[in-house]
């Protein structure tokens, strides 16, 4: 079994009361957390129950009344785990009468198409639920799977945990040309018109290709030959399965700060690859400064709270800053620079430093460079990309 981060803090749930619902892809390791922390429970001496609802016999087991099923989970156990719990009919109404009828009872549920769950989660649960997004394997968690696991393996075929026990880079790139496949076929065929398959296939490509660019909804749309609407509601699907993440511009109302741009990254390196028919070495890619850059946004997605947002800062001379990291409203600037020859900090840093004189703490994440520097009151740090993923790295 796989060290997950997450599983310390969904222990640490079993005596709340609210229903515990993990949200992520296909593939992510949901109901192998799931299974794990049921094992964990029953060592403590608790009654269980797991449902996988993606079995036929299970569903057909939930294939009774709304009051029958809320009185079989009533009598499952002390903790009950419910696999894919989208698959149930009017699932957020049993799931809140079971938590209204005041019964002992700790549920943790799991859910992957996220159209389906979201519409569950704002019909009724709000105040009665919390919530888990379970991404991909990190680079720490790896590392501490296969101790020293190389960097340059992650940045190529990502953190998808089915290939943790893959025993060549030809079945690492297979499970994952079948993962995207499953992808198209199970999560978005049923929201996407038959005839425009091609079109999102098309805008997958595009997407993973121009990842960390500033997005262009109108180019995009003329690429694949779609309106602008299509296109965005295209979007809200990548974002709603949990596929593609976009994330928008920061700006303080200065006169030549972007402020309606946004930037898209995908969910795991190894996806990105796949999609690009793309499993070279890091070192010889013309595209190595967006691979670093995707490890260091999905190691910030991975940092989020609910005090944190991840943007971005660009004007219209072009000075930028790859990310700012929100912790209160206050921007924390993180640049990613490949390659660094020594310790410098980045123009484009420099000048938002300049704007924006409040702020105590920066970090540039690069391949070979620690160490801090101070400007204009600011403290730099610099970090490897080692560094920065590790489990408890502080910003």
């Amino acid at each position: 079994m796989l060290n997950r981060f997450v599983l310390k803090e969904l222990e640490q749930e079993i005596s709340q009361p609210e229903i515990d619902i993990l949200l992520g892809p296909r593939q992510v390791g949901k109901t192998t957390l799931l299974k794990t922390l049921e094992e964990w429970v029953c060592k403590k001496g608790y009654r269980t129950s797991f449902y996988d609802l993606e079995q036929p016999q299970v569903t057909a087991e939930f294939n009774r009344s709304d009051a029958e099923i809320v009185e079989k989970i009533k009598n499952s156990g002390d903790v009950v785990f419910i696999d894919e719990f989208q698959y149930i009919a009017h699932a957020s109404k049993i799931l809140k009468a079971v938590y209204d009828s005041g019964a002992k009872v700790k549920l943790f549920c799991s859910g992957s198409s996220s159209l389906e769950i979201h519409k569950h989660l704002k019909e009724s649960l709000a105040g009665r639920r919390m919530l888990f997004q379970i991404y991909p394997l990190e680079y720490a968690e790896m590392t501490i799977h296969f101790h020293e696991f190389p960097l340059g393996q992650y940045l190529i075929y990502g953190g998808m945990p089915g290939l943790t026990h893959a025993s060549s880079e030809a079945r690492k790139q297979k499970i994952l040309t079948e993962l995207l496949s499953a992808y198209i076929l199970k999560d978005v065929k049923s929201l996407v018109k038959e005839e425009n398959i091609r079109a999102f296939n098309h805008l997958l490509y595009l997407l993973a290709q121009n990842q960390g660019s500033l997005l262009s909804v109108h180019a995009l749309a003329d690429e694949v030959k779609m309106s602008s609407k299509g296109v965005n509601r295209y979007l809200d699907i990548l974002e709603q399965t949990f596929t593609c993440f976009r994330i928008y511009s920061f700006s303080n109302n200065l006169g030549n700060e972007l402020k309606k741009s946004c930037k898209a990254y995908l969910y795991d390196l190894g996806i990105r690859n796949a999609i690009l028919r793309d499993f070279s070495g890091v070192q010889g890619r013309s595209d190595k400064g967006v691979l670093h850059e995707t490890f260091v946004f999905l190691k910030l997605q991975s940092l989020m709270k609910p005090n944190r947002e991840i943007k971005f800062w660009r004007t219209k001379e072009g000075d930028e800053v790859d990310f700012i990291l929100l912790e209160n409203r206050k921007p924390i600037p993180i640049e990613v620079k490949s390659h660094l020859p020594h310790l410098k900090i980045p123009g484009g840093m420099r000048r938002f430093l300049l704007r924006y004189p409040q702020v105590k703490k920066a970090f540039v994440v690069n391949e070979s460079q620690t160490g801090v520097l101070e400007y204009e009151g600011c403290e730099i740090r610099f970090l490897t990309f080692e560094n920065f993923g590790e489990e408890k790295v502080e910003l």
